[in-house]
């Protein structure tokens, strides 16, 4: 069975919450579907193509690579470009996090709430736990994704912006098609 059924078969459960998290979703820690999520994060391992080009978004890429005797995953979005941006996906105990390194310079920490059916494959929701270097010239922080692991080859980035004030400042989706797996 591939992790991607393992997963979906999981159903929708809240996994995560930081020990010094005040996040009023989440309810319990689940350690056997946390790292089911690390699992399906490690499945991405390689390079990534957007595959919904727009005039706002005409061409971009990712990398994913397994890290650190395979406790972390990095992704790093448009890499050599100015707005290159990492993203480091790591358990923190029994709870999977991302922290969000932005070419705007904050660094938001988001943690895994569910592990869901998402339109009919399995997913990931990350909310806000805390930002670092929000200063006042920033205009917005990232503070919400949510993964869709659509196939083996496809995912699905949903990003959510929010400004000062903590309401939403945009959304974004990134539909990524795998060019070629690690080592590939």
């Amino acid at each position: 069975m591939s992790i991607y059924m393992s997963v979906g078969l999981v159903g929708v459960c809240l996994i995560a919450g930081g020990c010094q998290s005040a996040h009023p979703r989440v309810k319990a820690h689940d350690a056997e579907r946390a790292a089911s999520a690390m699992a399906l994060l490690a499945g991405l391992d390689g390079e990534w193509e957007l595959a919904n080009p727009s005039e706002e978004i005409p061409e971009g890429r990712a990398v994913f690579a397994v890290s650190s005797a395979g406790s972390v995953v990095r992704e790093i979005m448009v890499p050599g470009t100015p707005h290159e941006m990492t993203n480091l996906y790591h358990m923190d105990g029994d709870v999977v996090v991302c922290t969000h390194y932005c070419a705007a310079g904050n660094q938001p920490r988001m943690v895994a709430t569910e592990v869901a059916e998402l339109d009919g494959s399995p997913g990931l929701v990350f909310e806000l736990d805390s930002v670092s270097n929000f200063l006042e010239d920033h205009s917005h922080y990232m503070g919400g994704l949510t993964l869709v692991f659509v196939s083996e080859d496809r995912i699905d980035q949903r990003w959510t912006s929010f400004d000062a004030s903590g309401e939403t400042a945009g959304e974004m989706v990134f539909e990524m098609k795998r060019v070629r797996g690690h080592g590939g």
